[in-house]
């Protein structure tokens, strides 16, 4: 199957060589070679004639079957549409068939392609957008005038998956305010600026409860004979357990993860050991710290969300990013843009609902949830 994408795959650059795909597959045959001649015949069969994936038709139109999500709304549907070739891992979910969270308008920029790439140079500009969260896809849209119309989205180019996901302040960036960080289980990165704190906060506090909610389990990470470390697999699909049952999940995954970690730097490569393990170690220590925060912020908002079915607590909604409210800029436009803030649709009546009650702190709940979002402490070590 991998050798089929990459031979026949669209957005592949460097297509594999038999003799890269012999070398691949080499001590893995119970510490032997596989015979080069069956490797060439598997090789030359599959580039002449491409494996078609096998799609599911059992699926029909009248199938309006749901299960509980979020909060006791539906469970997502599993109609997809066929975008790049009907690639069954790669097929985005019919919005008509989803569930929807939230939606509006926002500044986005890419920073960053899957695998930790950065964003080529012209597409790293800032883009107005309207955005839609339905299950675990973040729909883009030039206006909302294209989802009253029912112009849904037809490429894969235009979504952003979120299963996985993290969303954090951005409080490193300081060219705009108001800016969140979207870090995608393929390492993706977007910044996305909102029209002011509050809004800020509930894009982060939706975008991390839907995927604590909905995201499967991950798989065990692919086995190969290379020795740099690989990242377990993250399912894209929606998972089967109740919001109690993943709260459990979670939770006993954050004692893996930290036995794990734990482990991990006790085993620290030595002063002077070669660039190729150090930065291997350090890539796998950065993995084990990011997925520790990530599910820690995961059990933090399903802890709410179990202890406060309907939303969640104002006070932890307004003070769980650390500041106070800043609508007060909001009030003359040309103070606003004057520090690059981003006024959206609602900045107004966001401004005047928020200055008519105090700020609320909550303590006891504030520090666990800062402690998965923003402790970013690591061991820094030379790389020869």
């Amino acid at each position: 199957m991998l050798l089929n994408t990459d031979l026949h795959g669209q957005n592949i650059g460097r297509k594999m060589t038999c003799a890269d795909f012999v070398e691949n597959l080499s001590d893995l045959n119970d510490g032997e070679n596989f015979p080069k001649e069956v490797l060439k015949s598997i090789y030359n069969s599959i580039k002449a004639e491409p494996i078609e994936w096998a799609v599911d038709d059992s699926v029909g139109e009248g199938d309006g079957q749901t299960e509980e999500g979020v909060g006791g709304s539906a469970q997502p549907s599993t109609t997809m549409i066929q975008l790049g070739g009907g690639n069954p891992f790669l097929d985005v979910p019919d919005p008509t068939k989803t569930v929807e969270y939230k939606k509006g308008y926002v500044m986005r920029k890419s920073c960053m392609e899957p695998g930790k790439r950065k964003t080529p140079f012209g597409k790293r500009g800032w883009r107005m957008v309207y955005v839609v969260l339905r299950d675990l896809i973040l729909y883009q849209y030039k206006d909302e005038h294209q989802v009253k119309k029912g112009q849904f989205v037809e490429s894969a180019n235009n979504v952003i998956r979120v299963h996985h996901a993290l969303a954090t302040k951005a409080s490193d960036y300081t060219k705009k305010q108001h800016v969140l960080r979207l870090q995608t289980s393929d390492w993706s990165e977007f910044l996305f600026q909102t029209g002011g704190t509050t809004e800020l906060q509930e894009w982060i506090d939706m975008i991390n409860l839907v995927a604590a909610s909905l995201s499967s389990p991950p798989l065990p990470s692919g086995v190969g004979s290379q020795s740099r470390f690989q990242r377990p697999l993250m399912p894209s699909s929606c998972t089967k357990l109740n919001i109690h049952e993943q709260l459990g999940y979670h939770s006993r995954h954050i004692g893996e993860l930290e036995q794990e970690l734990q482990l991990h730097r006790a085993a620290a490569p030595e002063k002077g050991s070669k660039s190729t393990t150090i930065s291997t170690y350090l890539e796998k220590e950065s993995y084990l710290e990011f997925e520790l925060k990530r599910f820690k912020t995961y059990v933090y908002l399903l802890q709410a969300k179990v202890m406060s079915p309907m939303e969640l607590e104002p006070s932890l909604v307004e003070t769980s990013i650390g500041e106070d409210e800043e609508m007060t800029s909001l009030q003359g436009s040309p103070v606003a843009a004057g520090h690059g803030a981003f006024v959206g649709p609602a900045a107004v009546t966001s401004a005047k609902a928020s200055s008519s009650r105090p700020v609320q702190r909550s303590l006891s709940d504030r520090y666990s949830y800062r402690a998965a979002i923003y402790n970013t402490e690591r061991v820094e070590y030379d790389i020869i």
